[in-house]
């Protein structure tokens, strides 16, 4: 029953995990490595030690990245912290009343939106609009691609 329970938290941690990789609330690739945890504690699997070192060193340096690539992409295009937080706030209102294309529109309309309250042309607004856009694509990436790799060697060791 207790292989059972930490199993199925561990899938429940995965699925969480990758939601969490678009919704900048909920950190998905932490979530992810707990997952593996919690399947490391089964009989159903083992991983090693060095394994479970590394994932969890990509988990937190892919959480530490999502804070940095989005500033860097702003800065990069000549934005704001007026532009980060637009293109923040723009996310999360984007998946609630535009999903799944309210990812792509929402940050970008609440980058230039943020930038352009701050006093910016329409054109540096924009430009700041797609740095924005584009950290935070390259962020959600990072840890769609962390935590997918854990869900599959999740799945791997569930069917070998």
């Amino acid at each position: 029953m207790g292989d059972i329970l930490l199993t199925a938290g561990g899938a429940a941690l995965m699925i969480v995990g990758i939601i969490g990789c678009f919704l900048p609330v909920i950190p998905g690739p932490p979530l992810s490595f707990v997952g593996l945890l919690l399947l490391h504690f089964s009989s159903y699997a083992e991983f090693s030690f060095e394994f479970l070192l590394v994932m969890g060193a990509i988990a937190i340096i892919v959480t530490i990245m999502d804070y940095i690539v989005p500033v860097w992409g702003t800065k990069k295009f000549g934005g704001s912290k007026a532009g980060m937080w637009g293109a923040a706030i723009g996310l999360v209102l984007g998946l609630i009343f535009f999903p799944p294309l309210g990812i792509i529109i929402g940050p970008f309309a609440g980058a230039v939106i943020g930038e352009a309250i701050t006093g910016k042309d329409a054109a540096s607004s924009f430009k700041a609009g797609l740095g924005s856009l584009l950290g935070l694509m390259i962020g959600i990436g990072l840890k769609l691609a962390a935590s997918i790799a854990m869900t599959y060697y999740f799945i791997k060791e569930l069917v070998v």
